[in-house]
């Protein structure tokens, strides 16, 4: 498969810099956004001072706001909308979509209501088959990656051969992607791991220092190789860039925006109260710990930090009482 002509929906800093990772391959890249200015910059300015202010995007990076003229061609779309949008974005999208095209997701979530990962919805409204669809985890921070710091992904799809696709188009001096089959681990950890930065930052703003860290992190992977393991994933996916590096890097970098909105709660401000000073964005987790919580609770897995998330971020459980409860559970064996 030779992807050379790749569509990126969405202009956030995750899709900016993922854009920049493929045009710095050596693609020819259009990204679409929402907002015609946005579009304009990053077209004629080479630049997004929105997302990544002082980063400088390759000439052979375009944008437009026209969602069809965006897709005309396009051998590869990568779909770069928040979890929960994603749904609605697609839909719209949907009669425009090459047919031939791979999809690729970057999205990091498990959707409410439905309970269903990134990879299904896109399957369900698309109608492209789950086994076609390539996903990106990993540490990926994205004002890192659009200042070229070095960094690793991984690229998820039991179609190995489109993995390898997307992986070509992606492999540049600073970026190195590697394959993977296990799709719902990859999708999991992603998704699990916006949560337990959620505890981290808590922590930190509670005055917590490494070993509560470490703790969280550690106690977080094991919820999160609890659920993948009972819904088929592979456990050693978790031991790599889609568990452990996507977990650390998220739950212990000041980039991370919901290790940052989980310290402003932890230093007392309400969820209302940290959307505000966010800019109104909410962080991923605070949606996906109720979606994820439910999802455990359906499959009958036990995961008290992800549940402790759901009710301080939903129900007014102070982060404090939330510790307390935590660190009072029974006592048990490690792996029990």
């Amino acid at each position: 498969m030779d992807v050379q002509r790749i569509t990126v929906l969405g202009a956030g800093s995750w899709g900016t810099a993922f854009a920049k990772v493929l045009a710095d391959a050596g693609r020819d890249v259009t990204v679409w956004a929402r907002r015609a200015e946005v579009a304009g910059e990053i077209r004629d300015g080479h630049g997004n001072g929105s997302y990544l202010p002082g980063v400088r995007l390759p000439d052979n990076l375009t944008a437009t706001a026209d969602p069809t003229q965006a897709l005309v061609g396009a051998d590869a779309v990568v779909l770069a909308v928040p979890s929960q949008s994603l749904r609605a974005n697609l839909t719209g999208w949907r009669g425009l979509l090459p047919s031939d095209a791979i999809l690729v997701s970057l999205a990091k979530g498990v959707e409410l209501g439905t309970l269903k990962r990134m990879s299904q919805v896109i399957a369900e409204i698309s109608g492209a088959p789950e086994d076609e669809i390539v996903v990106v985890s990993g540490p990926n921070l994205a004002r890192e990656i659009a200042q070229e710091q070095p960094a690793a992904a991984v690229l998820a799809c039991t179609d190995h051969e489109r993995a390898v696709a997307i992986q070509r188009a992606t492999s540049n001096a600073y970026f190195r992607p590697y394959t993977n089959t296990d799709v719902i681990g990859c999708e999991l950890g992603g998704a699990c791991k916006n949560v337990i930065a959620l505890s981290c930052g808590m922590a930190a703003g509670m005055g917590y220092g490494a070993n509560t860290t470490a703790t969280l992190i550690t106690r977080g992977l094991a919820e999160m190789v609890r659920l993948g393991t009972k819904l088929g994933a592979d456990p050693l996916t978790f031991a790599g860039l889609a568990g452990v590096g996507d977990l650390v890097a998220t739950c212990s970098s000041p980039l991370s925006r919901n290790r940052t909105f989980g310290e402003r709660l932890g230093h007392g401000e309400t969820v209302e109260q940290a959307q505000n000073a966010a800019g109104g964005q909410v962080a991923e987790g605070v949606m996906s710990c109720s979606s994820i919580r439910a999802l455990a609770q359906t499959n009958g897995v036990d995961m008290p930090l992800t549940d402790a998330m759901h009710r301080v971020c939903h129900e007014g459980l102070d982060p404090r009482r939330a510790g307390a409860e935590l660190l009072g559970r029974q006592n048990k064996h490690e792996w029990s």
